[in-house]
């Protein structure tokens, strides 16, 4: 963004009033159906104050494009540096004007950059109901918009991911200096449509015409019980439901395909060490949730845990702790990054000694209910593997091992049960390892992979009781007849004494 001097400066207030013009008349106001909007706006000294007043007419276009209403779209505004403060909250205003006057009257705070602040006060008071936010159960949709111009001074991907984990949609908007990866680790995915970075004025103008359209296109799905399981898109005057990637949409055309038939001891070592770096850490976190998504996870099905590594080892959830998916998958939204060194070899150690013991959830092994790691490393490891990795595979446990960036294919191999072609996943970058899903659904599916064919009966179940009587009927008539024989014996062996007498 090119510096203004001074005397621009109402050049630019002229150019500016154009664009809330041609925001408001892009088309016809959409009905998005009912839906809670808080705006976070960086107000730090980075930002000079034409940029300021480039931000604050963003607001003013977006907010004639909305359907505001008690009933319909709820706008809040808070703006942030070292600290942070409510403009207005959700449920004070309902008229357009009143909010446009709050927003032309809004002073820079023109201090620190503490967009991880900002993110938890957004969470935990600005989308609270005390502040006009709808009460969770009414499953009104939460979107939050960042714009921000620079690096965060302080961590915003964990705060993020637990906004994100609350229901809480994250668009990223970055100005001129802002930092991408931080973008990317607030954003909410997809994020080729929740991160956009702004360098000049028309593509403010760009995400203010998307962002509105998106919000339209929320019509159809808003306003009916779609019953999509995972996600319902609306596409004109229909709607269509999607699945997770690696997962097909069944015949209802609502319901997604998992494994349904096996049953697996699951254990999943994640690299924690410090180049893997927190953005990267939390596409992790959603890579392991979309394996999670085709499990059929519960006690009698399929149990997973998660093991974190870095310097020193760390049980995230043992196998027996959660029963359904979405207990697990709030689980590893809640993971915090460990940083720090790769001692791969001591994670196998844990996985072995400890994270498949009957104590920590895992079944007995007269189940012979399949047992399944699966390694997920950035780097190579700074000791040894080798015994370990062996020492798992005469256990019994069907290893996996999941590469990224400068992982080393020889300790993938090591780690990886025979054959690794089958065994051995290798991604060159983070954002792009969803590719991989496919590949360890065929392996780690009980009814398309390892387990396939194995059967595990309680000896409760009808068909196994009726079995179980059966035999017994059978055993009772063979003992019958074998008494029936011992008897004719022994009366024929009496009437011969008998006889001798």
């Amino acid at each position: 963004m090119r510096v203004l001097p001074c005397s621009s400066l109402p050049i630019l207030l002229l150019l500016l009033q154009p664009w809330e013009t041609q925001l408001q008349f892009a088309g016809p106001r959409c009905r998005t159906g009912p839906l809670d909007l808080v705006f976070v706006i960086d107000s730090s000294r980075s930002v000079r104050p034409f940029e300021f007043e480039t931000m604050r007419q963003f607001l003013v276009g977006l907010l004639r494009g909305l359907d505001l209403g008690p009933n319909a779209t709820r706008v809040g505004v808070i703006q942030y540096s070292s600290q942070v403060q409510s403009v207005f909250r959700l449920g004070a205003f309902l008229r357009r004007d009143d909010m446009e006057r709050a927003i032309r009257a809004l002073v820079p705070l023109a201090q620190g950059t503490m967009t991880g602040l900002a993110i938890q006060y957004a969470m935990n008071v600005a989308f609270s109901v005390a502040e006009g936010a709808r009460p969770p159960e009414a499953r009104v949709p939460r979107v939050a918009v960042i714009v921000t111009d620079g690096r965060p001074q302080d961590r915003v991907a964990e705060v993020a991911a637990q906004a994100r984990a609350r229901g809480i949609e994250i668009y990223a908007v970055g100005v001129q200096r802002a930092d991408v990866g931080s973008l990317r680790a607030m954003a909410s995915p997809p994020l080729d449509e929740h991160v956009f970075l702004v360098e000049s004025f028309d593509l403010i103008q760009e995400f203010g015409l998307q962002f509105q359209g998106r919000l339209c296109a929320r019509d159809l799905c808003n306003g009916v019980d779609h019953g999509c399981e995972f996600q319902c898109v609306s596409e004109g005057l229909t709607y269509r439901c999607l699945c997770p990637e690696g997962r097909q949409l069944q015949a209802d055309g609502k319901s997604c395909n998992r494994c349904r038939e096996g049953h697996v001891d699951l254990v999943l070592l994640v690299d924690g060490s410090k180049s893997v770096r927190p953005q990267n850490f939390e596409l992790v976190k959603r890579f392991v949730n979309q394996i999670v998504d085709f499990l059929d996870v519960s006690p009698e099905g399929t149990r997973v845990g998660l093991v974190q590594f870095s310097s020193r080892v760390r049980t995230e959830f043992p196998l027996g702790r959660y029963g359904t998916a979405a207990e697990v998958k709030q689980a590893v939204l809640e993971v915090e990054y460990m940083e720090r060194g790769t001692m791969t070899g001591l994670a196998l150690r844990h996985m072995v000694e400890h994270s498949f013991s009957e104590a920590q959830g895992a079944r007995p092994r007269v189940l012979n209910v399949p047992r399944v790691g699966l390694v997920f490393t950035d780097g190579r490891s700074q000791d040894d593997i080798s015994v370990w990795a062996t020492r798992a595979k005469e256990e019994g446990i069907v290893m996996y091992a999941v590469g990224v960036g400068k992982a080393v294919e020889e300790e993938l191999r090591e780690i990886a049960s025979e054959p690794s072609e089958l065994h051995v996943s290798y991604s060159p970058d983070f954002s792009t390892m969803t590719h991989l899903l496919e590949n360890l659904k065929g392996s780690i599916c009980p009814e398309e992979g390892i387990s396939a064919g194995t059967e595990l009966r309680s000896p409760c179940e009808c068909e196994s009781l009726v079995e179980f009587q059966g035999r017994t009927l059978e055993a009772l008539e063979s003992l019958t007849q074998n008494l029936a024989q011992l008897t004719a014996r022994l009366e024929d062996l009496e009437n011969r004494l008998g006889t001798h007498k």
